[in-house]
């Protein structure tokens, strides 16, 4: 068996006559070609966040917070946590590796794409590593450090909308003036 089909993929690859004549041509497969973003020096080579992306990293950080505290909440109850215990869970949420996160290109936009990010397209590159977890991880330090552990803890005990709105919607936050984007929870996952 493996050597007709050695024998068959030959000669197909040298245009000899091989299965397709005998049993007539398969259908072609549709042809996609997607190429991966153009990034500037900046999205390249800058240790912080572009600023067209820090909405949609913001929505990251959200997602992950809110993630890693409801966790942290389900161990004890649901109950809610102790200061110590939500400080450790907010440093432990920043500090993660953050390299399931990338940039990919959509319409001619860059955006960050990852868990807790509506799905933007079915069939595109994603560029992940690099700079990008460690941009994250700085710009969640940052969100928390501004705003204080205490009223991020207060913020998600009422609510992902509630968080991302403190952290991300608020007068001087990334996307200020922009419509809030749905639920995470209800967007569809970006799959790899």
């Amino acid at each position: 068996m493996r050597a007709a089909l050695a024998a068959w993929l030959v000669l197909t690859l040298l245009g000899g006559t091989g299965a397709e004549d005998m049993c007539g041509a398969p259908p072609a497969a549709p042809s996609h070609s997607v190429a991966a973003p153009q990034l500037s020096p900046e999205e390249r080579l800058s240790p912080h966040m572009p600023e067209s992306l820090r909405c949609d990293a913001c929505h990251a950080i959200a997602f992950q917070i809110e993630e890693q505290l409801r966790k942290a909440e389900g161990k004890v109850g649901k109950k809610a946590l102790k200061e110590s215990d939500y400080v450790e869970v907010l440093e432990r949420s920043c500090s993660q590796d953050w390299e399931s996160y990338g940039v990919l290109e959509l319409d001619g936009e860059k955006r960050l794409s990852g868990p807790g990010l509506p799905r933007q397209q079915p069939l595109s590159v994603l560029v992940s590593g690099g700079p990008w977890p460690g941009r994250l991880s700085k710009l969640c330090h940052g969100y928390v450090g501004e705003q204080g552990e205490a009223l991020v803890y207060g913020a998600h005990r009422r609510g992902p909308a509630a968080l991302r709105q403190l952290l991300c919607h608020g007068d001087k936050g990334p996307c200020a003036g922009r419509k809030e984007r749905p639920d995470p929870s209800k967007a569809q996952q970006n799959e790899l």
